[in-house]
């Protein structure tokens, strides 16, 4: 009997330290997400497109404004480019790390892979429905899309 006590406590303690370590940092200046990173070397987001423009791929940084953070756990964020074009997705490696809504408007660094590739329907509205989008508004999504995409190992926040 002691020794399931002793295994009880044990069990409850590990589940309470894990639950208190997944949650997300307030964006704050000098806050990493995922793998810590700083932000030398980083890119413009116009940088990014002239650099996609050439070769097919981008292994580096990126420094740019986020404007939207996924609502339901902050798996994914978006950069602003100019204009009226789209902003980048990015996801995260494995989706082993999230980012808080606060992040919006706030300049970061993410370190990763960046490409251009075609997102699917089926994607598009996989995402929009993560950034509560109306139904309206997921329903007038029909087409494949070319965009860019990032997966980051890390994400920083720099402003």
């Amino acid at each position: 009997m002691k020794k399931l006590i002793t295994l009880l406590v044990c069990v409850f303690a590990f589940i309470g330290m894990s639950h208190s370590q997944s949650k997300i940092q307030p964006a704050k200046v000098g806050v990493n997400y995922g793998k810590k990173i700083d932000k030398n070397g980083a890119v413009s987001v116009k940088k990014l497109e002239s650099n996609l423009a050439k070769s097919k791929t981008f292994d580096g940084k990126i420094e740019g404004q986020v404007v939207q953070v996924c609502k339901k756990k902050g798996c994914f964020l978006t950069l602003k480019r100019e204009g009226d074009q789209e902003p980048i997705m990015v996801r995260f490696t494995d989706y082993a790390y999230f980012v808080p809504e606060d992040l919006i408007g706030k300049t970061v660094v993410v370190a990763g892979k960046a490409k251009v590739k075609e997102t699917t329907v089926e994607w598009q509205k996989h995402y929009a429905e993560d950034m509560g989008k109306s139904k309206e508004e997921i329903a007038k999504i029909n087409k494949p899309k070319q965009d860019i995409s990032v997966v980051a190992d890390g994400v920083l926040v720099v402003k």
